[in-house]
């Protein structure tokens, strides 16, 4: 049984609570910062995601793809359902997690939706999540995950667009290196490629297996 309601929640407000969840050496990250700062009065959304009203523009970035190539976000992902994350491929914790449970529930669709749904991660460690590297990582997810990769004041510019807050890896006194930043997965529906729909970390399989087909059809 679903153990959530339906709630709608107001861009400024996403924005507004846009802390950073670090992906820690701990394997921890911070719950709370990841929690809406204020819910506006119940809708009758679908999803079982926070539906966001007036949507998000989806990010005019152009990094470079794991093929090596540009890659134009708004420009190559038209037309498709498109969940984009901000993370980085050593996280231990929320990242791996987050993708997995998103290529499980897309196992769980109908090849209409598969085909015309995009999971895009952006990293926000460049420099050691190489277009190679991140491209061998999300392999294991499946054929609907592309991984972006460039400059990181490009990167920190287009998740703070759409309410995320990242920012420059740390090195500690061990060696390790971790990047602080929001976990939010962003949901641009496929025709006006408007970001509808934000999963919080916590988001089950079931919420997104639930919402994948209301995303491919622009489900208000």
């Amino acid at each position: 049984m679903h153990r959530t309601r339906a709630r709608r929640l107001p861009a400024t407000a996403i924005v507004a609570a846009a802390l950073l969840a670090g992906c820690g050496t701990s394997g921890a990250h911070h719950e709370a910062a990841d929690k809406p700062a204020a819910i506006s009065a119940e809708s009758h959304s679908p999803y079982r995601g926070t539906a966001v009203d007036p949507g998000f523009a989806k990010p005019d970035l152009v990094l470079t793809g794991t093929t090596g190539k540009p890659f134009d976000l708004r420009r190559q992902t038209a037309g498709k359902t498109t969940l984009v994350f901000f993370g980085y491929t050593n996280c231990p914790d929320v990242c791996p997690t987050t993708m997995g449970d998103i290529a499980t529930a897309l196992a769980k669709q109908p090849q209409s939706v598969r085909d015309n749904t995009e999971v895009v991660f952006v990293t926000t460690d460049p420099e050691r999540d190489t277009p190679k590297s991140l491209g061998k990582w999300l392999k294991s997810f499946g054929p609907n995950f592309t991984g972006l990769s460039g400059d990181l004041a490009k990167v920190k510019k287009a998740a703070l667009s759409v309410g995320i807050s990242v920012e420059d890896p740390k090195k500690h006194h061990d060696g390790t290196v971790t990047s602080d930043h929001g976990t939010q997965v962003i949901a641009f529906t496929p025709k006006d490629s408007q970001g509808r729909v934000v999963y919080t970390s916590g988001t089950t399989v079931d919420d997104f297996a639930h919402d994948l087909p209301l995303l491919a059809k622009n489900a208000r």
